[in-house]
């Protein structure tokens, strides 16, 4: 008998399975980047994930990046989150807001003109789709060291947010090449005050939103995400004794913090990966479906085999609300339309069917 149908207990939550909905950017926040009723929708749709990382959503408003996505630092975006969080616990699920500030991998026409910030002045490959088409990530302006309290503070206030607008807690989000990332990689960081130079330096501001965090509203709320040489949107880690020593150091200082979880994009059969595990000590979410798409044989190999607690789940969350019904009775899936992903309105969004050929 496999263990993935089985419940755990994860900080302050009872799950009922051993895998839990990941964070699917979906670009439908309306004015003010509040959650809008079509999100109350999908979000209520899919409760029975047990536990929902949301859609990466920015802790202040330089921290957006893309279209159309959702905030938590405004009054607002708060009742907004609330009508999500009402709607989920309706239905008996939990959710957790990942907070998501993207430093360099933004630009001003998304976000009314404001600047955008980073370690250091380098600018971001790749480009950035705006209301006008992409355009080249622009070259961020360097935090001063004297600012970096404020991004701290930035963290705090929205995961205050989270607790005030009723959600179950917080994701923080250090991974994929924003902002927390992007201090943690040597090829985005070029410091050279306390928070550049070394593995010890270069982990430090994502140690502090942590430990920040965590005092604010209960360790037991606040997860968070990593993905160690990910080698994405520039933030690139490829010397493998610099990466052992960054995560080493950073994982070995989360683990006293008593957090709910750690979540790592990667391989969880590296050794890597494994040695991160041991180190943490704590409940291990995995992550592996972001080029593959996680199905379920993957999720009771990875559970089964003892290589992570849970695994976080994307893609067929998008086209099934009960995925975990069909994961059970061994239903037939929904395909998702990539077409609908970004943007949009309720087609690709809330209109998938259920087992019982409506939406949830």
């Amino acid at each position: 008998m496999s263990d993935v149908f089985t419940p755990i207990k994860v900080g302050t939550w009872d799950l009922p399975q051993r895998f839990v909905m990941a964070p699917l950017t979906r670009n439908r926040a309306g004015e003010q980047q509040v959650p809008r009723d079509l999100a109350v929708t999908y979000y209520a749709q899919r409760a029975g994930a047990g536990l929902i990382i949301t859609e990466g959503t920015q802790p202040s408003a330089v921290g957006q990046g893309y279209l159309d996505t959702p905030g938590i630092h405004s009054p607002e975006q708060v009742e907004g989150w609330r009508k999500v969080a009402d709607a989920v616990h309706a239905e008996g699920g939990r959710i957790v807001v990942q907070l998501m500030h993207v430093g360099r991998i933004a630009h001003p026409d998304n976000k009314r003109g404001l600047e955008t910030v980073a370690p250091s002045a380098i600018q971001a490959p790749g480009a950035m789709v705006t209301a006008q088409g992409k355009v080249d990530h622009v070259v961020p302006r360097a935090l001063e060291t004297d600012e970096i309290p404020g991004i701290v503070e930035d963290f705090v206030h929205a995961a205050r947010c989270a607790i005030e607008a009723g959600l179950d807690g917080v994701e923080i989000h250090s991974a994929n090449g924003y902002l927390l990332h992007q201090f943690l990689a040597p090829s985005s960081n070029e410091r050279t005050d306390q928070y550049g130079g070394s593995p010890e330096n270069r982990a430090r501001l994502t140690l502090e939103v942590t430990a920040a965090v965590a005092d604010a509203i209960g360790a037991d709320r606040v997860g968070i995400r990593i993905s160690p040489a990910h080698n994405i949107q520039g933030a690139d880690e490829k010397d493998p004794a610099d990466v052992a020593a960054t995560y080493g150091h950073l994982v070995d200082h989360l683990a006293p913090l008593g957090l709910a979880y750690l979540s790592v994009l990667a391989d969880p059969r590296t050794e890597l990966v494994k040695d991160l595990r041991a180190r943490f000590g704590g409940i291990f979410i995995a992550n592996t479906g972001f080029s593959t798409v996680t199905d379920l044989a993957e999720v009771e190999e990875l559970v089964d085999g003892g290589l992570a607690d849970l695994v976080a789940v994307g893609r067929p969350y998008l086209a099934n609300p009960d995925l975990a019904v069909r994961w059970s009775t061994g239903a037939a899936l929904n395909e998702p339309d990539g077409a609908t992903f970004y943007g949009g309105g309720a087609e690709g969004y809330t209109d998938y069917p259920t087992l019982h050929g409506t939406t949830a």
